[in-house]
């Protein structure tokens, strides 16, 4: 997931450096959302984990 959202990063700063803003901000938007639900998710697991050793 994290890089799924490197890669629409790297479309968002090529397509910004090529004067397509539009596609830019789409591209920006779309990777923040799918960093920050791998950001959750990660969190998700590593309390999975936390817990799962307290047994």
């Amino acid at each position: 997931m994290l890089y799924w959202a490197l890669v629409f990063l790297v479309v968002a700063i090529i397509a910004a450096a090529l004067g397509f803003g539009g596609i830019a901000g789409a591209a920006a938007g779309i990777a923040k959302i799918i960093f920050f639900v791998f950001l959750v998710l990660l969190v998700l697991s590593l309390l999975a984990g936390v817990f799962r050793r307290a047994r």
